[in-house]
């Protein structure tokens, strides 16, 4: 009977798991949304929202709070995340920083910096892929390399968010990042400022933001563009006196996990 009880629980691990990992789609989904006009929040639809949720993902917050939330994805550095640095430092205002494996190996004096002065360094992979292309174990080692070479320049321990590369993620990459601790966070607040030869101007990235801005709104710039960089003392202090307040992403995850318990798992 003992024999019977052993065979039956290695069929289940050779077969359930992977049943249940087959179950799940691994269909990409290229991350969009109606973009925020008049201060209302921007929307990505109830399907994707439900999906968000379910793996403790996010991309705005609540629509009565009037918190910011502001990130940078940093896939190289073109000489323009210092200048981000002494903004925020001046305005005493708090972001998340997702880099690669690039910027770690060309910028790790930066990734030190963003650390020291209380920024948070999140997770983007290490050579920016497709995850919903790649096998289980690899996208585990994408991010896991990351995560162990921030620790080792910057003595941040552990690595909470990931940003997935290209915006791309399906319901199995939300799973395995999340079963590797990790919680995706999106944005509801963007525009397309990462062409560095295409920069248009101060004033053109500064109307872009403060014409989607919204009350709990993600935003994603990228640190390569000249154009953020220069707009972004004034766009910081002009949403300050439209009574915004810039968090955290800690701050995000400390106020939404009592309403989602996803976000604590």
């Amino acid at each position: 009977m003992k024999k019977v009880i052993r065979i039956g629980f290695v069929f289940f691990l050779l077969f359930g798991f992977v049943g249940s990992a087959s179950a799940i789609s691994n269909k990409a989904i290229h991350w969009g949304f109606k973009k925020a006009t008049n201060g209302e929040q921007a929307d990505a639809g109830q399907e994707y929202e439900a999906l968000l949720e379910k793996y403790g993902a996010f991309y705005k917050g609540s629509p009565d709070d009037k918190s910011l939330y502001l990130t940078f994805d940093n896939g190289y550095e073109n000489g323009y995340t210092k200048q981000v640095l002494d903004v925020l430092k001046k305005e005493k205002v708090p972001a998340a920083f997702f880099v690669t494996g690039h910027y770690l190996r060309t910028a790790p004096d930066l990734t030190k910096r963003m650390v020291n002065e209380g920024h948070i360094v999140g997770n983007h992979s290490w050579s920016h892929p497709d995850l919903t292309q790649m096998s289980v174990p690899k996208i585990k080692q994408e991010l896991n390399k990351v995560k162990k070479e921030t620790e080792r320049i910057t003595e941040q321990k552990g690595m909470q968010y990931l940003r997935p590369p290209r915006g791309v993620l399906s319901e199995r990459t939300l799973k395995v990042a999340q079963e590797a601790g990790y919680t995706h966070v999106l944005w509801s607040l963007a525009y397309k400022d990462w062409e560095v030869n295409h920069q248009k101007g101060w004033k053109y990235a500064y109307d872009q933001i403060l014409a989607q801005v919204h009350p709990g709104a993600v935003l994603l710039l990228h640190s390569v563009s000249k154009d953020n960089a220069e707009a972004l003392e004034k766009v910081i202090q002009d949403l300050k006196k439209q009574g915004y307040t810039f968090k955290s992403l800690d701050d995000f995850v400390m106020k939404e996990q009592i309403k989602n318990p996803a976000l604590t798992m």
